[in-house]
C-alpha cells in the first residue's frame, strides 16, 4: 500500500505495524482556564484515585480547590492518595460525609480528616504509609493514580514546574515527582506562569498534560508549623545536649558522618550544639538529609557539611538556601526513602533524631494517634530513617500534659522497636538492649542512662498509670510497614459514635 508520503510499503510488513499516515500535531501550550476544565479533560470518574503533595503544609490551598470542583461536578467515590493531609484540609471532612471522598491513603493525617477517619465516617479503610512506603507502593503499582494535581510555585505553559520562584515559593517538589511519573494524567496548578523553558524543572513537561493558572495555590508563611522551631526552653535544650553527647560519644561520630534531624525544638537545637564539637574534632559531615531547616543550611554555609539533600523545605531559610547554594540539592522521595530501590539515601544515614508522641517498653514508637486514639500525626519519614540509619535517637519529654510518654504499650506502632536505638527524655536516656555497641560506647559518658522500664516507672510515678483506651472492632485505618506489610491497625475508639 501507499503511505501518506506516497511510498510503497509491502503488505507483509503491515501485519503488526502501521503505515505512516502523517505527522501528528503536538500541543505546545497546555494552558487551560479552570480547575473544573482540567478535571473534565482528564476524564475523572466515580471511583478513581487522585493525588496531591503537601509541600505547602498548613498553607496549602490546592487540595480544597480541586475537591470542591469535583464535588460540584457530582463525581463520587474518590480516593485521595496524598503525601500528607493536615489542618489546612479540614473542609474535606464534609466531602467525606457526603460520599465525594470515600478513601484516604496518606503519609500523615490531622484535623477534621483524622477525626472523620477515626470515628468511622470514611467509607473505605484508610491506609497510612511512610514517605518511603508511599513511593514504593506507587512505583510497584500497588497504588494507581488516575489524576495527579500538583501545586507548583512556577510553571511554564508547557508544564515544566519548579518549587522555587513566584509568590508561593516552597523550595522543592520532591513528593510529587513520583506522582508525575506514574499518574495517568498530570495537572499542574500554579499562581505564577513563567516563560518557557522553566529550567531545571522539578516536574518535567514530558509528564504533564495540563497547566491551570489560579490566583493563589498556597500561603508560604504557613509552611512553618509550630513544631518546627528553635527553642529557648531549658528542658528542650537539656534533651538536645543529651542527643549531641550521644552522637559525639558513639563510634559513628567521625569525619564524613551523615545526619538528619526532625523539626522539634530539641532536635533543631542539636544543629547548634554540634558546631563546637565539629570544630574541635575537625570533622565535616558528608551530607545532611531531610526535611531541611535553616540551622542545617547555616552549617552548610559555614563548611561543616559538604552538601544538603532536600526532600522538604521546612522554613524560609531552607528555601532561600536551595535557591542560592550550589551544594544544596533537591531529591525525589524515591531517592530519599524507597525501601525497594537500589540507592535510598536513608540507608546511608549515620544519625537521625526524631520525635515521638509515646514510646513503649519494647521501644516501639507512636507518632500517629493521640492519647484519645484519634489520628492526629504522620509517620512521614520516621520509620524510613530509623530503619536506614546506624543510630536512631528518639527525643521526647518524659511526660506531656500530664500524660506519660514512656508507657507499657503504645496506642499505635508507627516505628517498630527493632529499629529504634536510643530514647532521650528530660529525665534520662534509655538504650535499646539490642545495641550493645552503643551501650558499651556510652557507659563512661556520664549521661543519665536508665533502662526503658525505669523511665516508664518515673513517668507513672508522676502521673499515674493511664487507663487503657477501649476500641470497637471496626478497623478504620491500616498502618503499613515500609515494605507494604501490615504493621498495625487503628480501630474506632469506643468513646466516639458515628
Amino acid at each position: 500500500m501507499l503511505n501518506k508520503a506516497l511510498r510503497e510499503i509491502p503488505d507483509e510488513l503491515l501485519i503488526n505495524r502501521r503505515a505512516f499516515q502523517g505527522t501528528p500535531n503536538q500541543e505546545n501550550d497546555k494552558i487551560i482556564s479552570f480547575i473544573r476544565e482540567a478535571i473534565l479533560k482528564c476524564g475523572l470518574k466515580d471511583g478513581m484515585t487522585i493525588s496531591f503533595h503537601h509541600h505547602f503544609r498548613d498553607g496549602d490551598y490546592v487540595v480544597n480547590m480541586v475537591v470542591e470542583e469535583i464535588a460540584k461536578l457530582g463525581i463520587k467515590d474518590i480516593t485521595i492518595c496524598a503525601s500528607s493531609l493536615g489542618d489546612a484540609h479540614d473542609p474535606i471532612g464534609k466531602y467525606i460525609e457526603n460520599g465525594t471522598i470515600t478513601g484516604i491513603q496518606t503519609s500523615g493525617v490531622r484535623g477534621k480528616i483524622g477525626e472523620a477517619i477515626s470515628t468511622g465516617k470514611l467509607k473505605k479503610t484508610a491506609i497510612i504509609r511512610s514517605h518511603g512506603g508511599r513511593v514504593r507502593a506507587i512505583e510497584e503499582g500497588e497504588v494507581h493514580i488516575d489524576v495527579a494535581f500538583i501545586g507548583a510555585p512556577t510553571s511554564d505553559p508547557y508544564g515544566n514546574a519548579r518549587g522555587i520562584g513566584g509568590k508561593s515559593d516552597c523550595g522543592v517538589l520532591s513528593y510529587s515527582m513520583v506522582d508525575a511519573k506514574y499518574a495517568d494524567k498530570v495537572v499542574i496548578i500554579t499562581d505564577c506562569l513563567v516563560d518557557y523553558p522553566n529550567f531545571p524543572p522539578s516536574i518535567q513537561a514530558v509528564d504533564v498534560d495540563y497547566v491551570v493558572v489560579v490566583d493563589e495555590i498556597g500561603d508560604p508563611k504557613k509552611i512553618v508549623s509550630n513544631i518546627i522551631r528553635l527553642t529557648s526552653d531549658p528542658r528542650e535544650l537539656m534533651m538536645a545536649d543529651y542527643c549531641t553527647r550521644i552522637m559525639v560519644n558513639s563510634p559513628f561520630f567521625k569525619d564524613g558522618f551523615s545526619f538528619q534531624t526532625g523539626g522539634g525544638g530539641a532536635a533543631l537545637a542539636v544543629n547548634l550544639l554540634l558546631r563546637p564539637y565539629l570544630e574541635k574534632a575537625g570533622i565535616i559531615m558528608s551530607f545532611a538529609l531531610g526535611g531541611i531547616t535553616k540551622p542545617m543550611c547555616d552549617l552548610l554555609d559555614d563548611g561543616f557539611v559538604k552538601c544538603v539533600v532536600n526532600a522538604q523545605a521546612f522554613d524560609a531559610g531552607s528555601i532561600e538556601s536551595i535557591k542560592n547554594n550550589p551544594n544544596h540539592f533537591e531529591i525525589s522521595t524515591s531517592q530519599y526513602a524507597n525501601p525497594r530501590n537500589n540507592g535510598a539515601l536513608v540507608n546511608k544515614l549515620d544519625f537521625v533524631i526524631l520525635g515521638a508522641l509515646e514510646v513503649d517498653v519494647n521501644f516501639n514508637v507512636n507518632v500517629v494517634t493521640g492519647s484519645d486514639g484519634i489520628l492526629r500525626g504522620a509517620p512521614g519519614g520516621h520509620p524510613d530513617t530509623a530503619s536506614g540509619s546506624k543510630c536512631s535517637i528518639i527525643v521526647a519529654p518524659l511526660v506531656r500534659s500530664r500524660i506519660p510518654t514512656i508507657c507499657d504499650r503504645v496506642v499505635t506502632v508507627t516505628t517498630p522497636g527493632e529499629v529504634v536505638d536510643v530514647i532521650v527524655t528530660d529525665y534520662g536516656i534509655a538504650i535499646n538492649p539490642l545495641r550493645k555497641d552503643l551501650i558499651e560506647a556510652l557507659k563512661d559518658s556520664k549521661l543519665p542512662i536508665y533502662t526503658i522500664e525505669e523511665l516508664r516507672d518515673m513517668a507513672y510515678e508522676m502521673c499515674g498509670k493511664p487507663e487503657q483506651l477501649e476500641f470497637e472492632d471496626k478497623v478504620v485505618a491500616i498502618l503499613e510497614s515500609r515494605d507494604g506489610s501490615i504493621l498495625d491497625v487503628i480501630r474506632k475508639p469506643k468513646l466516639y459514635e458515628i
